[in-house]
């Protein structure tokens, strides 16, 4: 159990690099940046359906995207220049009690 969630934090890790990297791609005209991202969504996609195979899929894609949003949220304002008010801080702290608590739910 130990290595699927050390491989969903992989997958999470490199699926958002991978949306931090989308504005490099220029909306795709730039090969070089729109193959690293296709090649990171992919990556991340395939270690999705390696943690899948030993944790269920309803808590694993919670965690997954939950986390993934969170993450990417709080990059985009350290690193991608964009606004942080009440609202979007309140939001990203129900997802994290959201994903803590499918967690919780799915120990049982």
């Amino acid at each position: 159990m130990a290595l699927a969630f050390t491989l969903l934090v992989l997958a999470i890790g490199i699926e958002v690099v991978s949306t931090a990297a989308l504005p490099r791609t220029d909306g795709f005209r730039d090969p070089v940046w729109a193959v690293a991202v296709v090649a990171g969504y992919a990556a991340s996609i395939w270690l999705l359906a390696i943690v899948v195979q030993r944790l269920p899929v309803s808590v694993t894609y919670a965690v997954w995207s939950g986390l993934g949003t969170a993450a990417i949220a709080v990059i985009g304002v350290l690193f991608l220049g964009e606004s942080l008010n009440p609202v979007k801080v309140t939001a990203i702290g129900l997802i994290v009690v959201g994903v803590v608590v499918l967690n919780l739910q799915g120990s049982h």
